[in-house]
C-alpha cells in the first residue's frame, strides 16, 4: 500500500470548507471497456478506490452516466459510509445512448433526475460539488447556460446539491454562470500540450476557483509525444508522471483527477505529486504547447 499523504499540497475550494489535496482521482475508468457496464475485475475496482483515499486522495470525480450507474455504485461499494475529509465531486448534462454515445442531457427532467440518480447510488442526502457539463466531447460551445445552470441552482437551494461546477466553458460562460450561482471550480481539457486556456487557469486563480484538468495527455502529436517523454527519461519517470507534475507546478490552483483501475498505475500517478521538475526540463515542456 502505498503511504504518499503529501499530494501536490491542498486548495479549499472557495466559500466551502472542502480542503482538497491536489492529487485526487477520477473514477471514470472503473466501468467496463467504453465506461460501459461492470468492470472486468470488481474486486480490482474496489481496492484501487480504497488504496486511493488510504494515500490521501480525499477528492473523487466521478458520474452517474460512467456505466451508467456502474462506477457510482462501485464508489459506494468501497467506500460507504465516507469519511468526514471525503469530497464526491459529480457531474450532469449528458446521458448515454444504448449505443454506448454520449449525448447531452439538459432538460429541466433529465438534470433532475440526475441528480437524484447521483445520490441514489452514491448513497447520499447531498451532492458535495455538481458539475454542469456543457459544449463538446473535448472543448467549451458557443451559447448561454443560463437555462441548465438555473435549474441545478434551484436543486442547490432545495439542499440536495451543497455547491456548483461547470465543465468544457468558456470564460464567458463562467461570468454568465457567477451571475446564477457561486461557482466552485471549473473542469475542462488541459495539458502541457494543449494550452488553450493558459489565460482562463489565471483568471481563475486570481479568484480562488479550483481549475480541474481531464486528460493530461489527450491529444498529442507524436512530435509533442516524443518530446514528453525525453523529458520524462531525463528524469527517470513515467511520462505521465512529468504531465502529472508539470499541471501541479503550473498554477497552485489546478487540482488532477487522474484514473485507472490499477492500484500498481494508481500508486504511480500519485508519486507524481511529489516530484519536482527542474526549471531547464520545464522550459522544454512549455515548449511543447507553443
Amino acid at each position: 500500500m502505498t503511504s504518499e499523504k503529501n499530494l501536490g499540497g491542498s486548495f479549499t475550494l472557495p466559500g466551502t470548507t472542502m480542503n482538497l489535496n491536489r492529487m485526487g482521482y477520477g473514477a471514470m475508468q472503473l466501468a467496463g471497456p467504453q465506461v460501459w457496464g461492470p468492470p472486468r475485475d470488481m474486486d480490482a475496482a474496489v481496492a484501487v478506490l480504497r488504496e486511493a483515499v488510504e494515500a490521501g486522495a480525499n477528492h473523487i470525480d466521478t458520474s452517474d452516466f460512467y456505466g451508467p450507474h456502474v462506477t457510482n455504485q462501485i464508489i459506494k461499494q468501497a467506500l460507504h459510509p465516507y469519511r468526514d475529509d471525503l469530497t464526491i465531486v459529480t457531474k450532469v448534462g449528458a446521458r448515454r445512448g444504448e449505443d454506448k454515445s454520449w449525448i447531452h442531457a439538459l432538460s429541466r427532467q433529465e438534470l433532475t433526475d440526475a441528480v437524484h440518480d447521483n445520490l441514489r447510488n452514491l448513497g447520499l442526502d447531498v451532492l458535495d460539488v455538481v458539475n454542469l457539463r456543457v459544449g463538446g466531447i473535448m472543448g467549451p460551445s458557443e451559447g448561454s447556460i443560463e437555462e441548465p445552470l438555473t435549474v441545478l441552482a434551484e436543486l442547490k437551494r432545495q439542499g440536495l446539491i451543497r455547491h456548483l461546477g461547470l465543465s468544457n466553458v468558456s470564460p464567458k460562460q463562467l461570468a454568465e454562470g457567477q451571475a446564477i450561482t457561486e461557482i466552485v471550480c471549473v473542469q475542462n481539457m488541459y495539458n502541457v500540450a494543449h494550452r488553450d486556456d493558459d489565460a482562463f487557469v489565471v483568471e481563475l486563480a486570481k479568484q480562488g476557483i479550483a481549475y480541474v484538468p481531464f486528460f493530461p495527455l489527450g491529444g498529442f502529436t507524436p512530435l509533442q509525444s516524443g518530446k514528453l517523454d525525453a523529458a520524462a527519461e531525463t528524469l527517470q519517470v513515467t511520462s505521465m508522471q512529468i504531465a502529472l507534475a508539470w499541471l501541479l507546478q503550473r498554477s497552485p490552483n489546478i487540482l488532477l483527477i487522474p484514473g485507472t483501475s490499477s492500484v500498481g498505475h494508481l500508486r504511480e500517478n500519485l508519486q507524481a505529486a511529489t516530484l519536482q521538475i527542474p526549471q531547464d526540463v520545464i522550459a522544454e515542456l512549455d515548449s511543447i504547447g507553443s
